[in-house]
């Protein structure tokens, strides 16, 4: 589309799901939708070689998740 390769639109789409979550105020909605985009960005930096960004956003997933199920399962 508009001469992007896939990759790139799943970059961007990365980027703005991650900026879209510092926005909310619901800290469960924040930790989901930055759980998404922090997995595409991982899926797009080991697709294109970039391991740091890869493995930062990986690990930013799991902390993502962690807090998600500590939330979930307050009782």
């Amino acid at each position: 589309m508009f001469g992007i390769p896939l990759i790139e639109w799943i970059g961007y789409l990365a980027s703005i799901l991650i900026a879209i979550s510092m926005f909310m105020k619901d800290i469960v909605k924040l930790r989901f939708i930055n759980l998404v985009g922090s997995l595409l960005f991982a899926f797009y930096g080991f697709s294109i070689k970039a391991y740091p960004v890869a493995i930062i956003n990986s690990i930013i997933v799991f902390i993502n998740i962690y807090y998600l199920y500590k939330l979930y399962n307050k009782n």
